[in-house]
């Protein structure tokens, strides 16, 4: 097989000659996945309904889903501090290719970096690949890179779009806006502790990614707490590893555990207990549209 994509879910790589991304029940194994005729598949789990994606990526339906794993209870930890009125869908987007992602500079928090040329084009294909859901809200980093990548995906849409504090990226402080070369050459035991050993990183003191953790739940709570069944967030890679890894009671010591690519989709259900399933992980197969390759 000489596949077109891979798309990875909880560890598990799937390489398909055609654009015809699986989207999971990643509980245990893959399970839970029903083929229809034209190729799609659709995925459902709790009392919500499945998502459906055709050929080309694009979420384009959702219906009532019934099997063996059609309920699930105490699989993770609650992300809300009460249960809530009904199920949700929430959708993670991170952000699309920004001038320092091309430039190879390390951003954090800082507003210096726009969306390129290619990130707005990123932006455009999650839009288009969601444009058969009805979302409720969305919700975006106020950082520049975000905020125009959740203008475009969410551009033709009159319900809320609001911005989150808690979506904000980890402050790397002086370190952000050098190129990644310099960070290494000037601080090498200070960029090697952010490679290899996030939840000891520190900076004068200050732990980026243990904070991070702290404002995924913040964030978590946030947003679980807004009116309706659907929502949509666009963010930063970190605080997305953050909201993941949280969402999967997972560490910060597991920071570079799930990795989220520019324009990535992540999709989690979150029952009325609060409790998350993981339903699909940094899909990209909206970026591979047509022959054209969307990425970085």
């Amino acid at each position: 097989m000489n596949p077109k994509f891979t798309s990875t879910l909880w560890g598990i790589s799937i390489g398909c000659e055609k654009a015809q991304p699986i989207v999971s029940n990643c509980r245990v194994s893959v399970t839970g996945v029903r083929a229809a005729a034209d190729g799609s598949r659709e995925v459902g789990f709790g009392t919500t309904k499945g998502v459906a994606l055709n050929g080309n990526g694009t979420m384009v339906t959702e219906r009532p889903f019934t099997g063996g794993a059609i309920d699930f209870r105490r699989a993770t930890a609650p992300l809300t501090p009460k249960p809530m009125e009904n199920a949700k869908t929430v959708v993670l987007v991170r952000h699309g290719l920004s001038s320092w992602n091309e430039e190879g500079r390390v951003q954090g928090s800082s507003d210096k970096s726009v969306l390129s040329d290619v990130g707005k084009l990123q932006a455009i294909r999650v839009r288009d690949s969601l444009s058969q859901l009805d979302f409720d809200r969305c919700f975006a980093s106020p950082i520049t890179r975000a905020k125009t990548s959740a203008e475009l995906i969410w551009e033709g849409r009159e319900k809320p779009l609001v911005y989150l504090d808690t979506l904000r990226e980890a402050n790397l402080h002086f370190l952000e806006g050098m190129l990644n070369s310099e960070a290494r050459e000037q601080y090498p035991e200070l960029f090697r502790s952010w490679r290899e050993d996030p939840l000891n990183f520190n900076v004068n003191g200050v732990y980026p990614v243990v904070e991070l953790w702290a404002k995924a739940k913040l964030a978590w709570e946030e947003i679980l707490s807004a009116p309706g069944e659907r929502l949509l967030v666009v963010t930063h890679k970190s605080i997305l590893r953050a909201m993941l890894c949280t969402a999967l009671g997972l560490g910060p010591d597991r920071f570079r555990g799930v990795d989220v690519h520019n324009a990535g989709v992540s999709t989690f259900t979150v029952n009325t207990r609060g409790e998350p399933m993981l339903a699909s992980l940094n899909r990209t197969a909206h970026l591979h549209v047509d022959g054209v390759h969307y990425l970085d």
